[in-house]
């Protein structure tokens, strides 16, 4: 528990020094899931910042079996929280589009446009707006580029779930929160259900190596390098040779 109070500290330190070189009188918007990620997110904010510049904006999809999760995060950590119902929108563009979408556009555009909602809020009330992806997820590629991938900071994208759900427990979190298993939101199966191994697996290996499950090896290991663009920038042409 020792080392999860020193990360949380840490990180607390890392996001007030982000808010003073990067607006220092800005809020820290945030999407607000009632998963781990978001509502470790918005404690650690909330300590960095005061609730009074957290805002929460949830952002469901139509009717979200979960969005109870989502409330008890805002109501527990209380602070400001808009509920933005994101279906009109998803519909809007599948319904105006002259094509049929793809199976993977239909799972990544309730992410971009979760994303531009945020981004309409935080211009809207002197934000930035936080990214909640851990590395665990990155590691894999469970991240939507141009959606839950963007953000103006990331407080967790270096940390593991194992270590993403210690400092929940530091922070007080309802347990509920911190264990909810992340899911696809489409099928009803969770992300290990679909990756084939667990995140405490993945985790290990991310931090030691060792993994004793060849197939579970090669899985990560053809996920990792098949998604490793996501967290690249943009490639930018150079002209410098030819403008000499």
């Amino acid at each position: 528990m020792e080392k999860y109070q020193k990360l949380k500290d840490d990180c607390v330190k890392w996001i007030r020094a982000f808010f003073e070189e990067n607006g220092r009188d800005c809020n820290c918007v945030i999407g607000i899931s009632g998963g781990k990620d978001s509502s470790v997110t918005a404690a650690l904010c909330v300590q960095a910042l005061g609730r009074d510049r957290v805002i929460g904006v949830l952002m469901p999809d139509g009717v979200q079996p979960d969005i109870s999760s989502a409330e008890l995060l805002v109501r527990h950590l209380g602070i400001r929280h808009y509920t933005v119902n994101i279906r009109d929108a998803v519909m809007g563009v599948k319904n105006n589009l002259p094509f049929e979408l793809s199976a993977q556009s239909i799972i990544n555009l309730p992410p971009r446009i979760r994303m531009a909602t945020l981004y309409a809020v935080s211009q809207s009330h002197n934000g930035r707006v936080a990214n909640t992806c851990n590395l665990s997820e990155d590691w894999v590629g469970y991240s939507t580029r141009y959606g839950d991938g963007a953000g103006d900071f990331s407080p967790l994208a270096r940390l593991t779930v194992q270590e993403v759900k210690g400092i929940g427990r530091v922070l007080g979190l309802p347990e509920s929160l911190v264990e909810k298993a992340p899911s696809d939101g489409l099928t009803g199966k969770t992300d290990e259900d679909n990756l084939g191994f667990t995140y405490e697996v993945l985790d290990n290996y991310i931090r030691t190596g060792e993994i004793e499950d060849p197939e579970a090896k090669e899985r990560i290991d053809s996920l990792h390098e098949a998604n490793l663009f996501k967290l690249q920038s943009i490639p930018c042409f150079e002209p410098s040779e030819a403008l000499k």
